[in-house]
């Protein structure tokens, strides 16, 4: 960059901000184009999420607001561009054409299939050599409004003999609540009248009522059928491999580069027709604020970080098992839905979900199984989130009474869900077990990049400013460190030593875990890390 580019940059930077209607009119302009948010998007170069902030309220900056701003009033141009008069309908109280009169036909022109009245005889345009007419099929020596047609109805029920055909019934009046169907004609006995494609044309049915005009069919033959989730995932890493040659390196190195934002689109695809919309920046209480730039807020998320403090006696063997997809799985727990509303009191409500100001029991089991809460050296009440206090009052049940229940002090919670990502959880599952089963390292990497990268970044990020949800952020950790407890615990009960729990992936036992887990790289199996003897300083 150059000087002068460099003050450009400054300039730009203190220029004023281009104009935006309000929120309500961008959503105004957007639909009456009949533009989706995802193209709107895909054009503006955000996720749809970030769109639907902007429609929510929020304000876009910089050159994306230049754009956006430049797309409104290019919309509002075109559509708000007085259209040229339509001509003016029949009176509602005109009276219908007589009996002998002529004939109403269909004006396939017309957009809303309006019938409109045949002119009189001397209106009509002599055709050179008769055409089937539109109403009977048989030739027809004049046209209207483009169709052949008979002039006079009484030619129609000559030509329809032995047996006439009689006249369709007049239209009823034009008027806004005119939508009653026309008095079907009478079948003729005999056989039916030629019937050519104008006249297919002029008398098709018309709109049925309170359909939406230009509305797209829900199915169509011959279609190619919407991409799914997966089907988008495994398209960008075909176009990654494209664009590198086959280089799976380079191919790699791209795709998780862009794990974030293609995470968030993928979520976006994952969420269509959802009953819930995450909202992306609600506002949070002090407690999940960072105190400094570099510092942390008040959440606990019980990171365990234990060793066991004796072995058995004599050489161990030990074999140390790596979890498999971890934040993955903790993609499946209680989220809240909207923002958090504070409480106080020391009842739990299931439907609910948050973080928890609580005094955590004593807990007596430290030789054998690790802390639920973690390695915490700090006495006293401390925020701790959902899973983690599910765990507890799971674990001081007379099902398990390991310990006494947690005292809740106070809490901020929302109504919650445990499938709001399951469909985001479940298509990385499928597109993470069919690369094992290809040997395609390529998807793997990039799967992993964007479950973990999503769940690191969706915090205080300057990485994903698309969702600000570090509650979010603090219980899917959480819920990863009581999924590592949990199997801790299954060991145990199973009759294997606990040796090692660490982070949210990495349990160390004596025994045989063959019984106990199975391996594999599924994300329910475990495969081994390491395997290694060991003994105690004292044996």
């Amino acid at each position: 960059m150059t000087d002068f580019d460099a003050v450009d940059a400054l300039l730009a930077a203190v220029a004023p901000e281009a104009e935006l209607p309000a929120p309500g009119e961008r959503i105004r302009l957007r639909e009456s184009a009949r533009l989706t948010k995802a193209q709107v998007a895909r054009a503006l170069g955000v996720s749809p999420t970030t769109l639907a902030g902007w429609e929510a309220g929020r304000e876009p900056s910089g050159e994306t607001r230049t754009r956006y701003a430049y797309l409104l009033d290019g919309l509002r141009a075109r559509l708000d561009t007085p259209a040229a008069p339509a001509p003016a309908p029949p009176a509602p109280d005109r009276d219908p054409a007589p009996a002998g009169g002529p004939a109403p036909v269909r004006a396939p022109a017309a957009d809303d299939g309006d019938l409109v009245r045949a002119p009189a005889a001397d209106d009509g345009e002599r055709l050179a050599e008769p055409r089937p007419c539109v109403l009977c099929g048989h030739p027809a020596h004049h046209e209207v409004a483009g169709f052949a047609q008979h002039l006079d109805p009484s030619d129609c029920e000559a030509a329809s003999a032995p047996r006439a055909v009689p006249a369709p019934a007049p239209a009823p009046p034009a008027g806004p609540r005119s939508t009653a169907p026309a008095a079907p004609a009478a079948r003729p006995s005999g056989p039916a009248p030629r019937r050519t494609p104008a006249a297919s044309a002029a008398t098709a049915p018309a709109p049925r009522a309170g359909k939406a005009a230009g509305r797209t069919p829900s199915k169509r033959a011959f279609q190619e059928p919407a991409p799914t989730p997966l089907g988008t995932l495994q398209d960008s890493v075909r176009a990654a491999l494209e664009r590198h040659g086959g280089d799976t390196e380079a191919a790699t190195a791209d795709l998780v580069r862009t794990a974030i934002p293609d995470a968030m689109a993928l979520l976006d695809q994952c969420r269509t027709g959802a009953r819930y919309e995450i909202v992306a920046h609600p506002p949070l209480p002090g407690i999940l604020r960072k105190k400094t730039s570099r510092g942390a807020d008040e959440i606990w998320e019980a990171r365990p970080k234990w060793t066991r403090p004796a072995l058995p006696p004599g050489p161990q063997e030990i074999t140390a098992l790596d979890i498999n997809g971890a934040y993955l799985s903790a993609l499946k727990t209680h989220l809240p839905l909207g923002a958090l509303e504070h409480h106080t009191g020391g009842a739990h409500d299931r439907r609910r979900a948050g973080v928890h100001l609580i005094t955590p029991p004593e807990w007596h089991h430290e030789h054998e199984l690790p802390n639920p809460l973690g390695s915490r050296d700090e006495p006293g009440p401390l925020w701790v989130t959902e899973p983690t206090l599910r765990l507890l009052l799971r674990l001081s049940s007379p099902a398990y009474g390991l310990c006494e229940p947690p005292v809740i002090h106070e809490s901020f919670t929302s109504g919650s869900t445990e499938n709001l990502l399951e469909k985001f959880r479940t298509t990385l599952r499928e597109a993470r077990a069919e690369a094992l089963e290809a040997g395609d390292d390529v998807t793997l990497e990039y799967v992993k990049a964007m479950y973990s990268k999503f769940v690191a970044t969706m915090g205080e990020s300057n990485y994903n400013r698309e969702l600000y949800r570090p509650d979010w952020m603090h219980i899917i950790r959480s819920q990863a460190f009581a999924n590592l407890w949990t199997k801790a615990y299954k060991a145990y009960e199973s009759g294997l030593t606990v040796v090692r729990a660490m982070g949210t992936d990495e349990l160390h036992v004596i025994g045989d875990w063959r019984r106990v887990f199975p391996e594999g790289r599924g994300v329910t199996e475990v495969k081994v890390k390491d395997v290694y003897t060991a003994q105690d300083d004292e044996g």
